[in-house]
C-alpha cells in the first residue's frame, strides 16, 4: 500500500510540474512580468500551486490568460475556469492542481495574495 501512495504522489508531483512548465512557457512567451510560483499543497485541498504574474495593460492580461487557456489545453491540462477577462485587472485561470493569476501590478500588490497564503514562493521565474 505504502509503494503505491509513494508511486501516485510521485506521478501528482511530475504532473504539477509539466502543468507548471507549459504555465511558464505561455507567460513567457508574451513577456508577463514578476512571475512568481507558491506552493500551498500544504495550506489546502483545492490546488498544489499558484502562479502569479503580472501584465503591462488589460489587453495584456487578456492575451496572457487566452495563451496560458490555449496553451494548456493543447497539453491536456484542460481549464476548469476562467474569471475575471474583459476589462478586470485580475484574471484566474484555474488549472486544478495549478491556478494561475495575472494581474495588473497595483492588483497584486492591493490583494498581495504571496502575503494572504502565507507561503514562500517555490521560484521567481521572471
Amino acid at each position: 500500500m505504502r509503494q503505491n501512495q509513494t508511486t501516485s504522489t510521485a506521478k501528482s508531483n511530475a504532473r504539477v510540474d509539466a502543468c507548471l512548465a507549459v504555465v511558464a512557457d505561455a507567460l513567457d512567451d508574451l513577456k508577463a512580468k514578476n512571475i512568481t510560483v507558491l506552493d500551498v499543497a500544504q495550506l489546502t485541498d483545492v490546488t498544489e500551486r499558484i502562479v502569479i504574474a503580472e501584465g503591462t495593460s488589460n489587453r495584456h492580461l487578456k492575451a496572457l490568460a487566452d495563451n496560458v487557456a490555449v496553451k494548456a489545453k493543447a497539453q491536456g491540462f484542460l481549464p476548469l475556469g476562467v474569471e475575471g477577462q474583459g476589462l478586470s485587472d485580475w484574471t484566474l485561470i484555474d488549472l486544478g492542481a495549478v491556478v494561475v493569476h495575472v494581474m495588473m501590478p497595483q492588483a497584486r500588490k492591493f490583494y498581495d495574495l504571496e502575503g494572504l497564503w502565507g507561503a514562500q514562493a517555490v521560484k521567481q521565474l521572471a
